[in-house]
C-alpha cells in the first residue's frame, strides 16, 4: 500500500484526491492545509480517515509514514517545499511551476545533486489526449519547423486570498500558466530555447481581479501575451536545414466562448493540428503531384486530411482498461493518465529498478527558465520587465539562502582542489 498526504488541499489538491481514490493501491494517510474550508473539504473527499494538520511543520514530523507526497500547495511554496521534503527518501508529485523565481531556480539547481526524494513534476497537459496523440503523430511530419501554441480562455479562477492574481505569489502569468505550455515545446520540439521575445498587456482584467482593492502588490498580472520563440534547428533527415525552429505562443485570459481553448499546430512538411475542448488532432499533407497548376491554389483532392477523435481514450492509450473508472477533471482525463504513469514508476523502483518520471525535476526547472526569460524580455514599451521577488517567508528565505550559500562553497573548495 501506497502511503500518500497532499500538503495543499485548494482545487488541484482536490482534484488529485479525486484520482486517488479509485485506487486500492493507495491510501491517503495525511492532509495537510492552512485553510481550515479546503481542509474539510478535502477530508469529506478523502476515502478512509485521515489524518488532518493546518501547520507543515506537524506533517513534516510524520515523514516516514509517508511514501508519496503530493504538493498543491500556492505556486511561491513549492521550490521551499521541494528543498524541504525532498531531503527524505520519498516520492513527491509536485504541481507546476516547480519555482516561479530567479533565486528559487539558483536554489533548485544547487540543490537537485544532493536531494534524495524521487520527484515528479505535474505537468497534465502532456498527457491530455489531443496533445499526447500529436506527439505520437511527430514523426509523420519530418523535420519541424514551426510549432503554434494558442489558449484562448476564461480569467484565472478564485484561489484562498487570490494568491493566484499576485505577481509574486504566482510567479506571473508566463510562469504560473504558460510554463505548461513552454514545458509542450520542448517536448514536441526535443530542443532547447534559444532567444524569446515577449508582448503582453496588464491589467485589462483588473476590475475582474480586484486588483484596486488589493493593499499590498497591487501590479496587476499579465492577461494577454504573445512570446516569439527560436529554438536549436531540427536537423534530422530529408528537408532538414540549419534555420531555427520557429515557436510562437499566444495567450489571451479574456477569451470566454472561444471554440477552441487550446490549439496546438506543428508544421514540418506536412502539419498536425490539434484542438481541445474538440480533443481531436488532424493530419495534413500538402499538395501531391495531383497539383500540376502552379498558377492557380491547389484544387480539392491533391492534399489529405486523416482525423483522430481522441475522445474515446483507447485511440490514445494501449492500457486504458487497466484504469480505474475516469472522469475529465479540469484537464480532459490527463490527470488519470499522469496517476497511472506514477504509480507504475514507482512499483518500478520499489522491484529495484530506477525511478524514470515522465517529467522530471529538470524538465520542470526549464520550462519555468523558459516562462522567466519570457518576462525578462517583454519589449512593448507600456509594459516594462519587472523580475519576480517570489513572496516568502523568513524560514523559506533562511532556507534557499542555505542552499545557494553550500553550492558556493562547494565551488570554491572544487576550485581549491583544482
Amino acid at each position: 500500500m501506497i502511503r500518500v498526504a497532499i500538503l495543499g488541499c485548494g482545487m488541484m489538491g482536490q482534484e488529485h484526491i479525486s484520482y486517488i481514490n479509485k485506487y486500492d493501491s493507495l491510501s491517503i494517510a495525511f492532509l495537510c492545509d492552512p485553510n481550515k474550508e479546503s481542509l474539510d473539504t478535502a477530508q469529506a473527499m478523502a476515502a478512509g480517515s485521515p489524518t488532518t494538520f493546518q501547520n507543515e511543520n506537524e506533517l513534516l514530523d510524520h515523514v516516514n509514514d509517508i511514501d508519496l507526497l503530493v504538493i498543491a500547495s500556492p505556486n511561491f511554496m513549492h521550490t521551499p517545499q521541494l528543498l524541504r521534503w525532498g531531503q527524505h527518501h520519498i516520492t513527491i508529485l509536485c504541481e507546476k511551476p516547480a519555482a516561479i523565481s530567479e533565486k528559487q531556480v539558483a536554489a533548485l539547481k544547487a540543490a537537485q545533486p544532493n536531494l534524495k526524494a524521487n520527484i515528479w513534476v505535474a505537468m497534465e497537459y502532456r498527457f491530455m489526449p489531443a496533445i499526447n496523440k500529436l506527439v505520437q503523430l511527430l514523426p509523420h511530419i519530418g523535420p519541424i519547423k514551426k510549432v503554434a501554441i494558442r489558449e484562448n480562455r476564461y480569467p484565472f479562477l478564485t484561489k484562498i486570498e487570490e494568491w493566484n492574481k499576485d505577481v509574486d505569489k504566482s510567479g506571473d502569468t508566463l510562469v504560473e500558466k504558460c510554463c505548461h505550455f513552454f514545458d509542450l515545446f520542448r517536448l514536441i520540439t526535443a530542443k532547447e530555447m534559444t532567444s524569446c521575445v515577449s508582448k503582453v498587456h496588464r491589467g485589462l482584467l483588473s476590475d475582474h481581479y480586484g486588483c484596486d482593492e488589493k493593499d499590498d502588490n497591487a501590479m496587476p498580472i499579465i492577461d494577454s501575451a504573445y512570446v516569439l520563440l527560436d529554438f536549436e534547428p531540427d536537423a534530422r533527415g530529408k528537408n532538414a536545414t540549419q534555420q531555427s525552429i520557429l515557436g510562437c505562443l499566444e495567450l489571451c485570459m479574456f477569451a470566454e466562448g472561444s471554440r477552441h481553448q487550446e490549439e496546438i499546430i506543428v508544421t514540418g512538411m506536412r502539419r498536425l493540428e490539434a484542438y481541445l475542448p474538440e480533443n481531436k488532432v488532424f493530419l495534413y499533407q500538402r499538395p501531391t503531384s495531383l497539383w500540376a497548376d502552379k498558377s492557380k491554389p491547389p484544387p480539392q483532392g491533391s492534399f489529405t486530411e486523416e482525423v483522430y477523435d481522441c475522445s474515446d481514450l483507447r485511440q490514445v492509450y494501449d492500457f486504458v482498461d487497466e484504469l480505474p473508472s475516469t472522469h475529465a477533471g479540469y484537464h480532459y482525463c490527463s490527470t488519470a493518465i499522469e496517476w497511472k504513469y506514477l504509480i507504475d514508476a514507482m512499483n518500478d523502483a520499489t522491484a529495484g529498478e530506477k525511478f524514470v518520471p515522465k517529467v522530471s525535476l529538470e524538465d520542470g526547472i526549464k520550462a519555468v527558465e523558459m516562462g522567466i526569460a519570457s518576462l525578462n524580455n517583454i519589449t512593448n514599451g507600456d509594459s516594462t520587465p519587472r523580475r519576480v521577488t517570489a513572496h516568502s517567508t523568513k524560514s523559506a528565505d533562511n532556507l534557499l539562502d542555505l542552499v545557494l550559500n553550500s553550492a558556493v562553497i562547494d565551488e570554491l573548495k572544487l576550485n581549491v582542489l583544482q
